[in-house]
């Protein structure tokens, strides 16, 4: 059975200034901020020595940008893959949750419900977000048994990973932590995926060690 676990490291990608906002980024092409390139490299310090087989992420910046300071300090190469993209929110994309609320009263009802059918004009529903990022991380989990590999995405795939190893249905409220640049470990064997930990950030704890002086904004 041994031979057959893959173990991954999963993780968020770091700061954008659009988290800071609580505005929606979904597939917008949003680049970290000072804070998330420092939350980068003390992640890449983080899981330098953990022998990281293969690097997977998001081609969007943010995921792929953090991805690449944890491939430099294990070296690798960072493989893009788009099943692991943020969901997709169509219209609501750019807006903050309180404008989405505001000009989308009813459509933003549904959301908040997480209903499962429901999409944004020109996005994509949960039940098919999901489905996407759970295949993905399955596709890249079984080329790898025996083996430690890295998927770098966004929240949205974190919570599904979550769930999916966890067994938590789709529209069960979140109660779990999806914090920026945070480490979340997961099991895979051909039964499924397990949770084996999650949103650790002690590496974001101390702030006295390679600082930039136009550091910005704080860990969402």
């Amino acid at each position: 059975m041994h031979d057959e676990v893959t173990r991954i490291v999963a993780i968020r990608h770091g700061e954008t200034a659009w988290n800071v906002d609580t505005r929606i980024q979904g597939q917008l092409d949003v680049p970290l901020n000072d804070t998330g390139r420092w939350q980068a490299r003390r992640l890449a310090q983080a899981v330098a020595g953990e022998s990281i087989a293969a690097i997977y992420a998001s081609d969007l910046l943010r995921a792929y940008d953090t991805a690449r300071a944890v491939a430099d300090a294990a070296g690798r190469e960072v493989v893009a893959d788009t099943g692991l993209r943020e969901r997709h929110f169509g219209e609501f994309e750019g807006h903050t949750w309180k404008d989405i609320e505001t000009r989308w009263p009813k459509e933003s009802e549904r959301w908040r419900k997480r209903d499962l059918d429901f999409a944004p004009a020109g996005g994509e529903s949960l039940r098919a977000f999901y489905a996407r990022s759970v295949e993905a991380a399955t596709r890249r989990a079984q080329a790898h048994p025996g083996q430690t590999i890295a998927l770098v995405a966004h929240g949205g795939v974190m919570d599904c990973l979550y769930r999916a190893a966890s067994r938590i249905d789709l529209q069960a409220p979140r109660s779990w932590q999806l914090g920026n640049a945070s480490i979340n470990r997961l099991l895979y064997t051909p039964e499924g995926f397990a949770l084996i930990g999650w949103s650790d950030n002690h590496h974001l704890d101390d702030d006295s060690r390679d600082e930039p002086a136009d550091r910005v904004g704080s860990a969402a």
